[in-house]
């Protein structure tokens, strides 16, 4: 087999990939490069060395509208007969996807499913995928899925893009350069098999530029005479310039009929024939046709050749040949395509078109298409005449772009809208956090639409103000929000959920707890109307400022229970760390454990960056400090708040009490709402132990204030707690302990009993601190908690008590991901199901359990469900 010239490198790491997927370790490569620079060739080349690997393949059409898993489906058709052997979530999943039954696809499910429907094969499997630029949206997202979940199995991937994607950035990448002078040299005497002038040889590498689809074209379409022109024109659109030049002498029939074939982005013949026959060019193809193969598909011998017919065709071309397709499409089976076909035929504005594209955006939802529904929704807006229509469409056109993270483009929508319309200011708040995260001050953009919806729609600006107290708890500014707020028109009879929260937001500020809980405790305890759903980082932290332990759980459950119904790769992540800090409070170590794993797994396969919040509370709670501090270390700025409450907690777990007191003053003097609260318990305890009661006095005020307005037996019991620390008062103790076992919070009550056993030490009552010492002690031990389980255990041998080594836990000797996949196969699940939960492939999960059992010494998943440390 003979290789390309000067790709040796590109080959070897190539034929490298493919040899590992024989062997069970595959994985996904990105060829990146300009037009032409042979990443087209370099997968042809690759497929033919794939001998006894089943290839697949799919590309990427830059003038196809986008359907919702159109590429995806395109690769996958070559495997549909092993649909049944998938779980039926997600069986159903694909067929949702490709069509095949009606339906939302869960975007979760679909790209897990079709992990799942590539490893059923027997063979091993090489998936290309040419001009991966141009992917629909839900395919590209399946695929990079797929892409970072393979590396236990005999599935590789290999894109060629002419440069990278959002999508596509976390995946391995391998630049593919321009040809060396001596490597064009090399490939032009191979191509050109006559003698060159040497004057012509130069002038040929000179405007080629390195580029082989460059060197190759120019000396077909200029003549070996000489190179007139194009000089200092990029070697692609020389390329380029070559195809149209070989079209240039063909007869206008042959030119209309690969006009079809170039706006046919499918390949499929069984539309070019009828529509060639419809616009009387069939006869066309009775002389050969250059630059495209027809057959089975219609295929173009490069990209550029089909860019370049396309862009060379006249306008009245390329409408006629659309309209042809329009006519031969199947308006019942392929409605969609029918619509795009005749909007771009069209010659001006068509409410009939824009009607029917519009139809086509709300089928495109429902198949999880946002990005063709936002495709569909910016043709009908340039195609409706009526300027309110045409307002609405452009308006649903950049939401739909800005729910896929075209900010870019949503943006320059935007910017053709009426810009005193309040809700294009909403929008560009929206785009301004997205894009800059506060950088380019989002809350203003809300705060402008609020004052201009005052007057015509007091309701609508009062939801304004709570976007924006939203919008700043995420990237500041919040008193500049408020302040603002103040100014908000009265809210009208009756009074919806934003009218309350912002009342009590204000209220809070200007007030304090007390007069703001008045109005916020109702609505944090009974969201029914979910509200908080759209507002869900408000509400969690008002619920942890009233010390709602119930209303902190039911909001991140319905966050959590959204995303999944939803498939929101944003909503998902952020209720399972809300569930996983609350679960790790409420002494279940594992449990959160478990949610920590599954979010950073959703984060691992859309290739986001985690959400550490709850890991560090989980180190701080767990006590082992070179890991904590470690982890502290490693994240960045905007965790200081979580960072400096979780060292607070540790270092209390380690009787460090001066670390702890100055890490908890840092996280109480900033005044966040939710977190500075939380602190205020550490900084008492601390306090105490540094001796230093006054400092304690005050920071219990100002938890009384605030455990108070909540009235929540949770906040009580902290606040009752903390006073028995600085009163010295058993009653206090006793009373902290009752109330903060009805809250289901096991770590603060064992902490309680702590303290008070501690305390009765102190007093000289040594049966009875042995009680609440030996209670802690158990608690603690059980939860993982293991630095404030060393403490108690050094107060017991105090009082000349000896305590028992904890039993080992899970956690002490597997991963995160391991722990959670040790506890899913313990309550029963198989391999697939943890597969489908964690979006791995069996063959993964079964090289985890491998590990697992090594590590635990067990053999058998009877065992795993045995262990008491397990679940």
């Amino acid at each position: 087999m003979s290789y390309l010239v000067g790709r040796s490198d590109e080959t070897a790491r190539l034929l490298a990939l493919l040899h590992e997927t024989r062997e069970s370790r595959g994985g996904a490569i990105v060829l990146l490069g300009e037009p032409g620079i042979g990443k087209s060739s370099l997968l042809d080349q690759l497929a033919k060395a794939a001998t006894g690997v089943m290839v697949m393949r799919a590309t990427g059409a830059e003038f196809e509208m986008e359907l919702p898993y159109s590429a995806l489906h395109q690769l996958c058709t070559p495997v549909l007969e092993h649909l049944d052997a998938l779980p039926a979530p997600h069986r159903t999943a694909l067929r949702i996807a490709f069509g095949m039954e009606t339906g939302t696809p869960d975007p979760f499910l679909a790209g897990a499913a079709a992990l799942g429907l590539l490893v059923e094969n027997d063979r091993p499997l090489l998936c290309l995928i040419d001009d991966a630029q141009w992917l629909d949206h839900a395919s590209a997202r399946a695929l990079a899925f797929v892409a970072r979940r393979i590396a236990a199995e005999r599935v590789a991937l290999v894109f060629a893009a002419r440069e990278s994607t959002p999508t596509l950035d976390q995946l391995p990448r391998l630049e593919v350069e321009r040809l060396s002078e001596s490597e064009a040299r090399a490939l032009l005497v191979r191509e050109v098999h006559s003698s060159l002038d040497v004057r012509v040889r130069d002038r040929i590498l000179s405007e080629a530029r390195g580029n082989p689809l460059a060197l190759v074209e120019l000396p077909r379409t200029a003549g070996l005479a000489g190179m007139a022109g194009g000089f200092d024109l990029p070697a692609p659109r020389a390329a380029e310039r070559s195809f149209r030049a070989r079209l240039e002498v063909l007869p206008p029939k042959t030119r209309l009929l690969l006009t079809v074939a170039a706006a046919e982005p499918t390949g499929d013949p069984g539309l070019l024939w009828p529509a060639a026959k419809l616009l009387d060019i069939e006869d066309a193809a009775a002389d050969e046709v250059p630059m495209v193969e027809f057959g089975t598909r219609v295929r173009f011998i490069h990209p550029l050749a089909r860019s370049a017919v396309y862009q060379a065709a006249t306008a009245a071309d390329r409408r006629r040949a659309h309209g042809a397709l329009a006519q031969v499409s199947d308006p019942i089976a392929d409605p969609d395509r029918v619509a795009w076909h005749r909007a771009l035929a069209s010659v001006g504005p068509d409410e009939e078109v824009a009607a029917a594209l519009t139809r086509s955006a709300t089928r495109a939802r429902a198949r999880g298409g946002e990005a063709a529904a936002a495709a569909f929704l910016e043709r009908a807006a340039a195609l409706t005449l009526e300027p309110g229509m045409r307002s609405e469409r452009m308006l649903a056109a950049v939401e739909a772009k800005l729910s896929v993270g075209d900010f870019g483009v949503a943006a320059e929508l935007l910017s053709t809208l009426d810009s005193d319309d309040p809700r294009v200011d909403l929008l560009r708040g929206r785009i301004s956090f997205a894009r800059f995260r506060g950088g380019d001050q989002p809350t203003a953009h809300l705060l402008r639409a609020a004052t201009r919806l005052a007057d015509q729609d007091p309701a609508g600006a009062r939801e304004c103000y709570v976007d924006a107290i939203e919008m700043a708890l995420l990237t500041g500014g919040l008193d500049a929000v408020i302040e603002a707020a103040r100014t908000a028109p009265r809210s009208p009879e009756p009074h919806t959920s934003a009218d309350v929260i912002l009342d009590g937001m204000v209220a809070l500020v200007d007030e304090g707890h007390q007069a703001a809980a008045k109005l916020l405790r109702s609505s944090v305890a009974d969201d029914s109307d979910g509200v908080w759903t759209r507002w869900p980082t408000l509400g969690f932290l008002l619920a942890v400022e009233l010390w709602d332990r119930d209303a902190m759980r039911r909001i991140a459950t319905q966050v959590t229970e959204s995303g999944r119904e939803l498939g929101s790769f944003h909503m998902l992540p952020i209720g399972l760390a809300m569930l996983a800090t609350i679960t790790a409070h409420a002494g279940d170590l594992g449990g959160a454990t478990a949610m920590i794993s599954e979010e950073e797994a959703i984060a691992e396969a859309t290739g986001a960056a985690p959400l550490v919040y709850p890991r560090i509370h989980l180190a701080g709670l767990r006590g082992r400090r070179a890991e904590a501090e470690e982890l502290f270390a490693g994240v960045g700025p905007h965790m200081t708040l979580s960072v400096q409450y979780a060292t607070a907690v540790l270092n209390n777990g380690l009787a460090d009490y001066p670390a702890a007191l100055q890490a908890a003053e840092r996280a109480v003097a900033t005044g966040d709402l939710g977190m500075a609260g939380q602190a205020l318990p550490e900084l008492i305890e601390a306090a105490m132990r540094c001796h230093q009661p006054e400092t304690a006095r005050t920071a219990l005020a100002a938890l009384a204030d605030r455990a108070g307005a909540g009235g929540q037996p949770w906040g009580l019991g902290i606040e009752t707690y903390a006073r028995a620390l600085v009163e010295d008062d058993e009653d206090a103790y006793r009373q902290a302990i009752a109330l903060l076992g009805s809250s289901n919070v096991a770590v603060a009550t064992a902490r309680a009993h702590l303290v008070y056993g501690e305390w009765l030490r102190r007093q000289g009552r040594r049966r009875d601190a042995k009680a609440e010492l030996h209670h802690a002690h158990e608690q603690l031990s059980a939860f993982g908690a293991e630095a404030f389980a060393a403490r108690a255990a050094a107060e017991l041998r105090g009082t000349g008590e000896q305590t028992r080594g904890r039993s080992a836990l899970v956690s002490d000797t597997l991963t995160v991901q391991e722990v959670h996949i040790a506890r899913l196969v313990a309550e029963g699940a198989t391999s697939k199901e943890v597969a489908a939960k964690l979006f791995l492939s069996p063959r993964t999960v079964d090289a985890h359990l491998r590990n697992i059992f090594r590590k635990l010494g067990i053999t058998s998943r009877r065992q795993l469900r045995d262990l008491p440390t397990i679940r």
